[in-house]
């Protein structure tokens, strides 16, 4: 697997990750065994990137990529943990508050490290803004972690080119994570650039558009608990639009020779050095397919011609629900 580098803190990382948050909640039922089988498959791939929040589950996620880390201690320097702080939810409920306090960092920090059972964690994300903590209190407080040991870089989700600038003119920042598919391509506005710019990062979540854009997602099968249920360019008028895309884009990757899920990967490491998606995904299948997308070289026309298939315009639906869209700035 070939690598990126996470820059302020010097880590090389797969230029896949593997997201996790599958594997607790949202997508319907999951098994743990299966999940820390596919845990081990990431590593002998080459997949050394694994992304958590302390909200996947109220915490299940965290608690079962501890039990990964504690299988592999003596690769525990290779492997790298990125988790987040920042969303409040209950039990049972997709609504959330957020909470930046100083109390609650620090508070959700040990927690974390409690649950991963591991002395730091290599990339430490505020998951949402939430304005009533200044900026610069934030920043001070993770700041103090890192000096503690306990967090070795600081990251930022879904927040303005504004927001980044200033949190990074506190202490640097190694990676800001944002939606960023084939069919969600607003970093491509101003974000992108600015990380470029300063070094940082760019983790793309939900690369394959939630899977939506693999050509092989059932809206009318999933399960009773699935998030996506509830996401407007997944449903009514806005799913029929956004299917025809698909289904074009599906005969370019049989053209091609690629898997649906090989080209999305292929499209955003091919246009931006910077960028490290992370697929998240349940089933080895799957991984391995992920996996070999970073072997493929995409011409300057076939990435042309992704961009125009999938121009803004032509997307139908919002991403989130009204719920999903609190702490995401634009």
């Amino acid at each position: 697997m070939q690598t990126r580098l996470l820059q302020h803190i010097n880590q090389s990382v797969s230029a896949i990750g593997l997201g996790c948050m599958g594997m607790s909640e949202f997508y319907g039922d999951s098994d743990d065994s299966q999940s820390l089988a596919l845990l081990d498959k990431a590593l002998d791939l080459g997949i050394n990137f694994f992304d958590s929040a302390d909200t996947y589950g109220f915490g299940h996620n965290e608690t079962l990529l501890g039990q990964f880390i504690a299988a592999h201690k003596a690769q525990r320097e290779q492997i790298v943990i990125a988790t987040k702080f920042g969303i409040v939810r209950a039990k049972g409920q997709y609504e959330r508050r957020l909470d930046n306090s100083l109390d609650y960092i620090k508070q959700a920090c040990h927690n974390s490290l409690q649950r991963l059972g591991t002395d730091y964690i290599d990339l430490y994300y505020c998951h949402r803004r939430d304005h009533n903590t200044p900026i610069e209190d934030m920043m001070q407080t993770l700041s103090a972690l890192v000096k503690q040991g306990d967090v070795r870089g600081i990251g930022l989700s879904e927040v303005s080119s504004a927001t980044l600038r200033q949190a990074h003119a506190i202490h640097p920042i190694t990676a800001v994570q944002s939606e960023y598919s084939l069919w969600s391509r607003q970093p491509e506005e101003e974000l992108l650039e600015t990380c470029r710019e300063l070094g940082v990062s760019f983790v793309a979540y939900s690369p394959l558009g939630r899977a939506f854009l693999t050509g092989k997602l059932d809206t009318e099968s999933l399960e009773a608990g699935d998030f996506r249920h509830a996401v407007p360019r997944l449903n009514g008028e806005a799913l029929t639009n956004n299917q025809q895309i698909v289904k074009q884009f599906s005969k370019l990757a049989t053209e091609w020779q690629y898997s649906n899920a090989q080209l999305c990967l292929a499209w955003l490491l091919n246009k931006h050095p910077h960028v490290i998606p992370i697929a998240g995904t349940r089933h080895e299948k799957y991984l391995i397919e992920n996996a070999q997308a970073a072997k493929i070289t995409l011409k300057s026309e076939q990435i042309g011609e992704l961009d125009e298939l999938f121009n803004p315009c032509n997307i139908a639906g919002e991403r989130y629900p009204e719920a999903g869209w609190g702490g995401i700035e634009k």
